[in-house]
């Protein structure tokens, strides 16, 4: 799916807030999270989860530990020799990377800048094992993984440890997955994470869409981890925030964590 062309007037607002972004910006703050999770102190035994700012959340899936679209630096965009081109975080991620736990399994869930940062990435352990999207792992070469699976919408893995045994599902989601505007035939996926009739879903980014009714088949949704900003004006791309209840509610979720907000500065809502 394409984002839809802003208008004239959209575009000028979006060019100030480009400029805003890469000039004044660069001398604000990043204000601090306002709450710090004790990933240390969480129970193998149950399933527990933490927003660590943007897309990115701390699963502990019985032991097995997920990160999903990890970004942790204070800037996205293209990476340049001393300077990143794009925007500036709002807020600082929860946890820092000597904060985390080990990293079983990265979810990376399309190519975006604010989904796939290398930089960031490129911080965890070699054995760290990825699942990302079709014809996306082109991007990850010359990284330290070892372990990189693409999975198209449909198809599964499973990934253990030693404390056992999870399966991951790509879904369809709607949205689109170029990184730069030429490769717009890389994939987007959303996530379904299930063990022990327990089942979390992480949506990525998606605009509205009826997909989601079909992942109550596999059973009932404990939560589901929503994107909720970026609609305006990208709404063919991104859902609003009673859109992604809406879809929550279609695949039967009992919970919904809103992420994607309060971040970056992505859209003009």
């Amino acid at each position: 799916m394409h984002n839809r062309k802003p208008t004239r007037s959209a575009a000028g607002r979006w060019i100030v807030h480009l400029w805003r972004e890469w000039t004044t910006e660069t001398w604000r703050p990043i204000s601090p999270a306002s709450a710090k999770p004790g990933p240390s102190k969480w129970s193998d035994a149950q399933v527990t989860l933490a927003w660590i700012g943007h897309s990115t959340v701390l699963i502990n899936f019985f032991g097995v530990i997920i990160l999903t679209d990890p970004v942790l630096f204070p800037r996205i965009g293209i990476r340049l020799p001393g300077f990143t081109i794009g925007p500036k975080r709002l807020t600082a991620p929860a946890l820092s990377f000597d904060e985390l736990p080990k990293i079983d399994l990265v979810l990376l869930s399309h190519a975006h800048f604010d989904h796939l940062d290398l930089r960031t990435l490129q911080r965890f352990n070699a054995s760290t094992k990825i699942i990302t999207a079709r014809a996306t792992s082109d991007l990850l070469k010359g990284t330290q993984f070892s372990d990189v699976t693409e999975l198209e919408w449909g198809q599964s893995r499973s990934v253990s440890n030693a404390a056992g045994e999870i399966e991951i599902t790509a879904f369809p989601v709607n949205h689109w997955g170029a990184r730069m505007q030429r490769d717009m035939y890389r994939g987007y996926n959303g996530y379904l994470i299930q063990r022990k009739e327990r089942r979390i879903i992480f949506a990525g980014d998606t605009a509205m869409t009826e997909n989601f009714a079909a992942l109550r088949r596999h059973g009932p949704i404990d939560v589901a981890i929503m994107s909720i900003s970026a609609y305006n004006p990208w709404i063919q791309s991104h859902c609003t925030p009673e859109q992604a209840v809406q879809m929550a509610n279609a695949a039967g979720a009992r919970f919904i964590m809103p992420v994607h907000h309060q971040t970056f500065r992505l859209s003009f809502e």
